[in-house]
Order: structure tokens, then C-alpha cells, then sequence
């Protein structure tokens, strides 16, 4: 399997490494957060810019960003718009959507920027290939927050994210029961013998709670944890997140 690097951090390899949310409004409120996550035993950050108060005027978010940039030191810097329908909290035109990411990756100031797989063919293209032309990396995403897809319709859509170009592949599913969070796993462990890079995968709230931190068993590369706020629900505090992953690495 190739490796990602995302500034310092390699992905795909080890521990599942741990991503942490920031999701503030105003630009005070981000770049507060990012000064207190700089430090802190963590290896990625994801600016949520969905949550972003003046998140369609593009030259506030390039200034937001560069702030942003300077207060997280050396950590890595993850760019995530969340559409709407995917569960994120607005909705937004998918040509500005594409204007948004493009002028992130060309600031310099990311090491991936998050891009919805299911948006469209076309709308995918246009941003993977901007992304990766300003020498960016790219996690290509899907979400459901309402079921888990068929153990076949899971793999099929992680083998189109990297069929599409997508660095790093992700999938987040809500179950319904303690099956479903097995069909994610299994999902995830077949998914290996395709891919060629890493993958996150995921079963959202508590019931899925053990696949954030089994990632290494079954072949998640990365996993989100929690400081104070969450992005999306059975988010961990870091704290006991990068214990239980430890725990688990030493064991194999």
C-alpha cells in the first residue's frame, strides 16, 4: 500500500492516526481553537468551514485560513466544507463549492481538502484536479447518516473514491444495530485486498463507538477524536482515544 504524507504525518501506516474538528463560527472562535489544539496529542486537524459564520465570502476564508495556518504550528490541516445532505450544516452551489476548495489548495496553507464523492462526476473531476495541481492531497468522502449500506454497496462506493483519484477515501454510515456496525467493519476489511492507499472508514454514535478504534485490526487508517466539541456523534475524547489506540497497537 502507498502511504500518504500530510505535512509530518504518514498515513497508512501504525496507529490509525487521530483527526480533531474545529467547528467555530467566527474567525475569533477558529483560531482560538487552533492555538489551543497546537500542542496537543493529535495528528490532524479539520477545519469544518461549514460551520464558518462568512464561510461563501472566499476572501474571508482565505484570511480565517492563514490565521488558522500560523496558530497550528507544524500540525497538519485538513479543509472540509460538509455539504447539507451529507450532514453537514449549510448547503452551497456546487460551482462554488468547487471556487472554494481550489482557492484553499492554492493558498498553500492545507495538506488535504475533503471532496464529496457523490456530487457529481464532473464537479468531482474539476476538484481533484484542482487540488491535486496545487500539490494537495484529497480525502474523497461519502456519508450517510441515516442507515449502513450493504457490506457490497460499501466497497463498491470506497473503490469508486479511489477509482476517482481520491488520496485517501472515507466513509462514515449510522447503524441501526450492532450488525450493521459488523457490515462496516467487514466492509472495511475487504476493502484492503482493493485498495492501494489508505482508508477511513467509520460507524457513527455509540454504537459504533468500537470501529473508531479498531482501525488497525480491520484496515482504517485515520479516526476522529474529540477536544471539547465534536463533529459528528461517538467522537472520543483524544485523551482516551489515543490510550485505546495504543492499547490495541501494542496488542498486534
Amino acid at each position: 500500500m502507498n502511504t500518504v504524507m500530510l505535512k509530518n504525518v504518514e498515513v497508512g501506516t501504525g496507529t490509525p492516526k487521530v483527526i480533531v474538528p474545529i467547528v467555530g463560527k467566527t474567525r475569533e472562535d477558529i483560531v482560538s481553537r487552533g492555538k489551543a489544539l497546537a500542542d496537543m496529542m493529535l495528528d490532524v486537524v479539520e477545519w469544518r468551514v461549514d460551520f464558518y459564520d462568512d464561510v461563501f465570502e472566499i476572501d474571508k476564508v482565505l484570511g480565517t485560513l492563514a490565521e488558522l495556518r500560523d496558530a497550528l504550528k507544524d500540525k497538519a490541516l485538513l479543509f472540509t466544507f460538509r455539504t447539507k445532505k451529507e450532514g453537514g450544516e449549510k448547503e452551497i452551489d456546487m460551482e462554488l463549492y468547487t471556487e472554494l476548495n481550489t482557492a484553499v489548495a492554492n493558498s498553500g496553507n492545507v495538506d488535504a481538502i475533503d471532496v464529496e464523492i457523490f456530487s457529481g462526476d464532473e464537479i468531482v473531476k474539476k476538484n481533484i484536479d484542482a487540488i491535486h495541481a496545487a500539490g494537495k492531497a484529497v480525502v474523497g468522502s461519502n456519508h450517510d447518516f441515516d442507515k449502513t449500506p450493504s457490506q457490497s454497496d460499501l466497497v463498491y462506493r470506497l473503490r469508486k473514491m479511489q477509482d476517482m483519484g481520491a488520496d485517501i477515501p472515507k466513509i462514515a454510515v449510522m447503524p441501526q444495530n450492532k450488525k450493521d456496525v459488523l457490515t462496516l467493519l467487514l466492509a472495511t476489511e475487504e476493502m484492503t485486498h482493493f485498495a492501494d492507499r489508505p482508508i477511513i472508514t467509520m460507524s457513527m454514535s455509540a454504537t459504533g463507538v468500537i470501529s473508531r478504534l479498531c482501525g488497525e485490526v480491520f484496515g482504517s487508517s485515520m479516526t476522529f477524536g474529540a477536544v471539547g466539541q465534536v463533529s459528528a456523534p461517538g467522537q472520543i475524547p483524544v485523551e482516551q482515544l489515543n490510550q485505546s489506540l495504543q492499547i490495541l497497537h501494542n496488542a498486534l
